[in-house]
């Protein structure tokens, strides 16, 4: 692991303060808040903005990107109920912070970014500091057809509607969260494939994200 990733008690003390604030504002999921708490999140800031890695707030990382508010990630990831070995697919890497979370818990994550720059960055800094995911650099509003089926997908920007690409790429039973609105908010959205044919939706909080772009979305 390089040198400049250190986890120092005084992150680590602000990551359990972080915890405690998601758990007031309503994250139960336990296994989410253990997630929450081991992976060091100011490994995904620039040295001169790491105090801001612990506050609840979304940052910008570039490119008209943002590394999501803890409270969305975890918002998210409560929803697809992560159990070990399930085959997830990330739409949207951005910084990696996301991927990380997912892999903590045990998921074995495909994660596809538009952005060649944010794809080869998230995919070297989460090489660096040891968690395994497989990266890939397209279209994520497509899904990855040709790894699917998938167990859970998440999706990490604000979509127009539901992609039918990604209910298709759900295996039976599996559990797809997405954001649906317009450019400026968004209902997160949970569909439940209850058959090849069919699925449960389930229409929650509002929430901002930046645009899902692609053939399939904006």
């Amino acid at each position: 692991m390089a040198i400049k990733y250190v986890d120092g008690y005084r992150d680590k003390g602000l990551r359990k303060a972080l915890v405690e604030e998601l758990r007031k504002k309503g994250i139960e999921d336990e296994k989410v808040l253990e997630a929450m708490g081991k992976v060091p999140r100011h490994y995904f800031f620039e040295e001169t903005f790491r105090n801001q890695a612990y506050k609840d707030i979304a940052f910008r990382i570039g490119e008209g990107q943002t590394i999501s508010q803890p409270y969305t990630v975890a918002y998210q990831t409560q929803l697809l109920h992560i159990h070990k070995d399930d085959k997830v697919l990330e739409i949207g890497t951005g910084s990696g912070y996301q991927t990380c979370i997912l892999a903590e818990l045990g998921a074995k994550v495909y994660t596809i970014e538009r952005i060649e720059k944010l794809h080869l960055q998230a995919k070297e800094l989460l090489h660096e500091i040891g968690y395994k995911a497989r990266f890939f650099c397209g279209d994520g509003s497509k899904g990855i057809a040709n790894r699917a089926p998938f167990d859970k997908i998440i999706v990490t920007a604000g979509a127009p509607t539901v992609p039918d690409e990604l209910v298709k790429q759900l295996n039976i039973g599996g559990i797809l969260v997405i954001p649906v609105g317009d450019q400026k908010s968004q209902k997160m959205v949970t569909i439940l494939k209850t058959s090849e044919a069919d699925y449960e939706k389930i229409v929650l909080d509002t929430f901002r994200f930046v645009p899902l772009v692609g053939d399939k979305a904006w």
